[in-house]
Order: C-alpha cells, then structure tokens, then sequence
C-alpha cells in the first residue's frame, strides 16, 4: 500500500492497483469455488481507467440504466445485466444495444417493453425484480424493502405462474452486509418465491455482498452459494457487488487551507467537501478514518472537526484527534474513499473537484484525469 503521499497533489482521489488486485483476486476466488458469477455493479464503481485491471478478474457488469450499460461494453468489453427502476422509451433501444439481460422492476414495465425485447436482432434474457420482504438493513435510505418500497414486485402480485417471457429473478436486500444476511434472505426468498425457481434460468442475488471486508465469513457465502445451486441446480446464480470490489483499496487526499475556532470547537478547513464528495458520510451517515488521525477525541490531545470547503453550513463532519496540532497546508487522509464515493461526487457550489489518480507498484503515481473549470462549466451547458 503506498505509505509515503507527501508529493501527492491535493486534493485527489487515490486508487491503489496492489490493494484493488488483492480484493479481485478474492471475488475471483469466490466465484470459482462457488460455480456462481460475480459481476461489478457500476453504481459502486465506474473507474473506468482501472477496467483493464479488473478484466484480467472478472468479466461481467451490473447496470443501471443506458449510460452503465454502453460503458460495459465500450470499457468492460461485455454486455451488462441492466435494471432500472424505470426504463424509458428514448434509450431503451441503446439499453438493448449493450445488454445481455434485462431485468424489470414492474410488470407495467414488463409488459411495456417486452415487446421490444424480442423484436431485438439478439436474443436478451428477460428478468423481474422481486421484493422478498426481508432486509437486515437498519438505514432507511438504504433499504430497498422498507415498507412501500418502490423497489421490485411482491409475490402476492404475482400468479401461480410467471410471465411467459420471465427466464431470471432479481433480488436485492443487502447493503454491506455479511453472508448471514444472505443467508436470512434466501429463506424469505424461497419461501415467498420457491415456487417459481423451477421455471427459470438464472437468479441475480443482487449486491451488498461485502466479501473483501476484514472479518466477512467467506467459508459460509460459498458453502451458501453451493447449497442453494444444489437446491436448484437448473438456475445459474449471479452477484453483483460493487462496493467489494473497490473496499479500502484507496484514498481522499486533502489539505487543510485554513483553522477556526468557535465556542471553543476549532475546525480544520479543508480543499474537499462532505457533501460535494464525500456524500455518504453525510447520509449514511458514517464517520471516515483519517491516516494518523485518532478516530475518536482523546483528553489531552489537539482535536478538530473536518470542515468542508462549500457554503453548506452543514458541510463538516467531528471529531478527531491528532498528535500534533494541525497546520495550514498539512494534508488530511480520508482512507477507503474510492467505492461509491467517486461514483457521487459532484461539482455543487463550484468546488474544486479533486483529481483522480492511481498508485502502481512499478511505475509510482499517475493522475488519470483532472477536473477544470471547463469541466464545472459544461455540466450546466
């Protein structure tokens, strides 16, 4: 892992190659041993300057809409497994261009663009979101099965039978979770849609699958996975993480450009924004590790709030303690921000954006794409 970030420009994104292979090498693995096929969802991670890295892996893509779709094959070099919570009639046909499967999140929608499916030059396998009314995720906004979700089909919609051109179920409860959430899921989903299972081809269990986290009980995803293929052994099984993937594989590096105090409280200023990049601190929310930062204050110790440099008032995020005090022009290391994070970043309030680049063991660091006032300009063009 790159350690020594001193000539590093601020701010930036910072994706290291080493720790991105380690993670790929153990999804790789999982989907292997398990006989499964492990897809990235782009949602999580688009990086796509890294996708030659992660082809050598895995070779399959989760979409949500025409843009994810035409980047699978124009960088990720596969057609994508597209959902989308509505489809559109004005690019439905470039979704097609560039999907294998598609899957629908109504039988409105289902019915609505079947149609153009099979009249497609190539066959695309269709498929249906289902909402197996179990989530152990404690985050409403995360939820997809929260009471009066808008997220998939329930099973008391449907019929004895599916629809004729069903051939795939899509379920999708998790949200970095461990494999004994999928375990308490596929109970509901086979209780609820069991009966269905013997008349299809292939199952999406969706994301959430944090399996490159410390901790995560690999032994029992497989043994899961493999049970579950035994149990039906007509259905081919897919996953579609995205934040496994990219998980504590890089950083945000920032610099403080200003401290204040107030009431006592001293923040340091710094060249990012929370709500401008960093967005899910602010709404999960969770509380980032900063490098050689204490992550909880410590009696005695210099201890700061991290500002953000947007006018939101709300832009800031506390505390932390430090070792020393903290000095206009030091940087500050915000650690695993590359998995969603680059994904929501935005350019509100005109921020600077930071820059994106990657460290290779043997070539150093590369910038992969800085933003200019150009770029902020033609968002609104």
């Amino acid at each position: 892992m790159f350690s020594d970030l001193s000539n590093i420009p601020t701010p930036c994104y910072l994706l290291d190659e080493g720790l991105l292979r380690k993670n790929l090498a153990l999804i790789k693995s999982v989907k292997e041993r398990a006989g499964v096929d492990i897809i990235l969802a782009f949602k999580g991670f688009s990086l796509w300057r890294a996708f030659p890295i992660v082809r050598e892996y895995i070779n399959g893509a989760a979409a949500s809409g025409a843009y994810e779709a035409k980047l699978a094959t124009d960088e990720l070099k596969t057609f994508a497994h597209t959902y989308s919570a509505a489809f559109q009639e004005h690019d439905f046909n470039e979704v097609l261009e560039n999907s294998s499967h598609v899957t629908f999140n109504s039988l409105n929608q289902l019915q609505r663009f079947t149609p153009s499916v099979k009249a497609f030059s190539r066959k695309i396998s269709i498929g249906l979101r289902v909402n197996p009314e179990f989530s152990e995720v404690e985050t409403e906004l995360y939820n997809p099965c929260a009471p009066g979700t808008r997220l998939g089909i329930v099973a008391d919609q449907l019929g004895d039978m599916l629809p004729h051109d069903v051939e795939g179920l899509h379920f999708h409860t998790l949200c970095e979770s461990g494999s004994t959430d999928l375990v308490k899921t596929l109970e509901a989903f086979e209780s609820r849609f069991g009966k269905y299972l013997g008349q299809l081809k292939w199952v999406n269990m969706g994301g959430g699958h944090l399996m490159t986290r410390k901790g995560y009980d690999i032994e029992l995803l497989i043994d899961t996975l493999i049970a579950f293929k035994q149990r039906w052994p007509n259905l081919e099984v897919i996953l579609e993480p995205g934040s496994a993937f990219a998980w504590e594989t890089g950083a945000l590096v920032s610099q403080v450009v200003d401290l204040v105090e107030n009431k006592g409280i001293k923040t340091a200023i710094l060249n990012i924004s929370f709500t401008a990049h960093m967005p899910d601190c602010l709404e999960m929310p969770y509380k980032p590790k900063i490098r050689n930062a204490h992550h909880e204050p410590v009696a005695g110790k210099p201890t700061y709030r991290m500002g953000g440099n947007s006018c939101l008032a709300g832009d800031f995020m506390g505390f932390w303690s430090f070792d020393q005090e903290l000095k206009i022009g030091d940087q500050v290391i915000f650690e695993d921000m590359i998995h969603y994070t680059l994904v929501k970043s935005t350019m509100f309030n005109g921020v600077y954006h930071p820059s994106i680049g990657i460290w290779r063991e043997d070539k150093g660091f590369e910038i992969l794409k800085s933003f200019t006032y150009q770029d902020y300009k033609n968002r609104m063009s």
